[in-house]
């Protein structure tokens, strides 16, 4: 198969990694792309690591069945729990996600850096190292969302219980000086406006999804995976698959709207 016919898969526990997805796209816009929410396993962070890791590699394989090039595992926790194994089996790019602690720390003038995550996340070995290595010149300052992910997953974006569970997250942050805030979770760029709301301007709010996109390219490059201008055009238009595993008619019109325009996704049988 041409490269130009081979997709791109990326996959979260929901539908957190279309913030992933749409950085993809901004920079890749030629690839074909396949997105898979595993939403009826949703949020993997309050799942066992053995039933996490069963359904990362279940997904992986049906990327590489659809004769994917690259593998992006747009949550954190999944990169944390399967992503190691995915490298092992799997000749592809496999991309993982994890906090943007270490452009955080480098970026904030006060050396206080606050980072929002699932607890999953905090509680696994990969972020903890994470701090180790580049936590050392900041105060490092880690903050649990329990019920966040839930909450964006039922499409309350702009809510009062999203706005209340936020404020309960952030203020103590903002009280203990934090200028720089990374955004640990690929569901938490949906709820941004309300996050930068209530942290104001003077608090630097990153999203990791950029970074990730940018080390995908990088990674397809050095593969010789990676669409150029000069490669031959497609007959048609790059195309995005949708895909989840939940009810797809309860699924899309969160989908879409988080997308930005129609989704239309498959179900997803295993």
């Amino acid at each position: 198969m041409k490269v130009e016919e081979r997709a791109i898969g990326v996959f979260d526990s929901g539908v957190g990694g279309l913030s992933v997805l749409a950085h993809i796209h901004a920079l890749l816009p030629d690839e074909r792309l396949i997105y898979v929410a595993d939403s009826a396993f949703m949020p993997y962070g309050c799942k066992s690591d053995e039933l996490v890791e069963e359904r990362c590699m279940s997904i992986a394989a049906f990327f590489v069945e659809q004769s994917c090039k690259a593998i992006v595992v747009a949550c954190n926790t999944a990169t944390a729990v399967a992503v190691d194994r995915i490298r092992q089996k799997y000749d592809v790019p496999v991309i993982g996600m994890e906090p943007a602690v270490k452009p955080a720390v480098s970026h904030s003038l006060a050396g206080v850096v606050g980072v929002l995550a699932t607890s999953a996340t905090v509680a696994s070995d990969k972020f903890k190292q994470l701090g180790l290595r580049h936590g050392a010149d900041a105060r490092l300052i880690v903050q649990a969302c329990p019920g966040l992910v839930e909450q964006i997953e039922q499409g309350d974006l702009d809510g009062d219980q999203t706005r209340m569970l936020l404020h309960s997250y952030l203020d103590p942050l903002i009280e203990k000086g934090v200028d720089t805030l990374v955004l640990g979770c690929t569901h938490y760029p949906f709820v941004s406006h309300m996050i930068r709301e209530i942290v104001g301007e003077d608090i630097t709010v990153i999203d990791t999804g950029d970074a990730i996109a940018r080390e995908l390219r990088r990674q397809l490059l050095m593969s010789e995976l990676l669409l150029l201008a000069n490669d031959e055009k497609q007959d048609k238009p790059a195309s995005i698959v949708f895909w989840s595993s939940g009810d797809v008619d309860k699924a899309e019109p969160l989908m879409s709207r988080l997308w930005g325009k129609a989704t239309v996704p498959k179900q997803l049988l295993f």
